[in-house]
């Protein structure tokens, strides 16, 4: 015996695996370790088993991951004979759907855009659109940012797009319940949106908001003039005067509604005021020139409706009252069986 031989009999102790044995035992490892290929390998009765076992562990593995199976491989639940009801089984609430937001426009980029800075530099080169088109991605990424939903509101009305603006001042009357200018707003949109009896209840709101603030009280009593309300017209306009002397158009929509309710004197009383504090706006000198005009008073009438034409060329109702008062002073020089139909026609309304 070499002693290479000797060595490894000395590492046994002595023990050596009989032929037999060590045939039997190598496929057997082999199989263990979950080579499949060797299931065909042919193996004594007795072992069999053991490689049998081996492949049903090396299956269960590749199924059930290592770190999370059991020590043992538990038997399968019986499968019940009937189902629960319907009723019985536990529902799973539905997803709930996000709100529409009206004013916001989502984008596709992830990071963060400036898109509130962007609306102001295109504001100033003149591109109202794009601008808009800017907040409305501001509002996506930030949907109470005021500052984004007022300036949408005012873009949004140099769009037309009336009810975007609607949106926008609603949701800052929402977000600012001290304040009253969204409301305010609003309500005047709402007047020229021809939405009466909404303008009344979003001005109601105003006035108490801000029970000190004339312009309250100017768009409640616009709401209500437009609704052909004359009484609560007229005590809404009389409020903004008395929180405001000079408020010149409260004081043109006062007249405005005196003239409607026929009180002519009391109209051309304010309405000579208003002309005093705006003696630039064409319309507030029509409408003395009307009250005027009611009171038989031609000559302050026929320069009250000249005023306004020189203000307003284009203006149609006050050079239609110009040219009346014309042909009316005409047929008073006239003798009176040749005065024309026209001079009798009824008394203007005011504009």
């Amino acid at each position: 015996m070499s002693p290479r031989t000797k060595k490894t009999s000395r590492r046994t102790l002595g023990f050596t695996l009989p032929p037999t044995l060590k045939k039997a035992l190598v496929p057997s490892c082999l199989a263990a370790l979950g080579l499949a290929a060797w299931t065909d390998v042919p193996l004594p009765a007795t072992l069999r088993p053991w490689l049998a076992l081996a492949e049903h562990a090396r299956t269960r593995d590749a199924v059930i991951p290592v770190d999370l199976a059991p020590a043992f491989a538990e038997a399968p639940l019986p499968i019940p004979a009937t189902l629960p009801a319907a009723e019985e089984l536990p529902s799973t609430p539905a997803p709930r759907v996000a709100v529409e937001d009206a004013l916001a426009l989502p984008h596709e980029h992830t990071r963060r855009v400036d898109h509130l800075g962007r609306a102001r530099a295109l504001r100033e080169l003149g591109d109202v659109s794009g601008a808009l088109t800017e907040v409305r991605r501001a509002l996506n990424d930030e949907p109470s940012d005021t500052e984004a939903l007022m300036t949408a509101a005012r873009l949004a009305r140099l769009q037309g797009q009336s009810e975007l603006a609607l949106a926008a001042y609603a949701r800052l009357g929402s977000l600012m319940p001290e304040e009253a200018g969204a409301l305010i707003q609003q309500a005047r949109l709402l007047v020229s949106l021809g939405r009466h009896a909404e303008a009344v209840r979003v001005g109601e709101e105003a006035v108490v908001r801000a029970p000190e603030d004339a312009e309250g009280y100017q768009a409640l009593g616009r709401a209500h003039l437009a609704s052909g309300e004359l009484s609560p017209a007229i005590l809404r306009f009389q409020q903004a005067v008395h929180l405001e002397p000079e408020h010149g158009y409260a004081l043109n929509n006062l007249g405005f509604a005196y003239l409607r309710a026929g009180e002519d004197a009391k109209a051309a009383e304010v309405l000579a005021r208003a002309a005093e504090l705006l003696p630039h706006v064409a319309y507030v000198h029509n409408n003395l020139g009307v009250a005027w005009e009611r009171l038989g008073r031609k000559e302050e009438a026929r320069g009250a409706y000249a005023q306004a034409t020189r203000l307003s060329p284009r203006y149609v109702q006050a050079r239609v009252n110009a040219d009346r008062m014309s042909r009316v002073a005409r047929a008073d020089l006239a003798p009176s069986d040749t005065r024309t139909p026209e001079a009798l026609s009824p008394l203007p309304e005011p504009h």
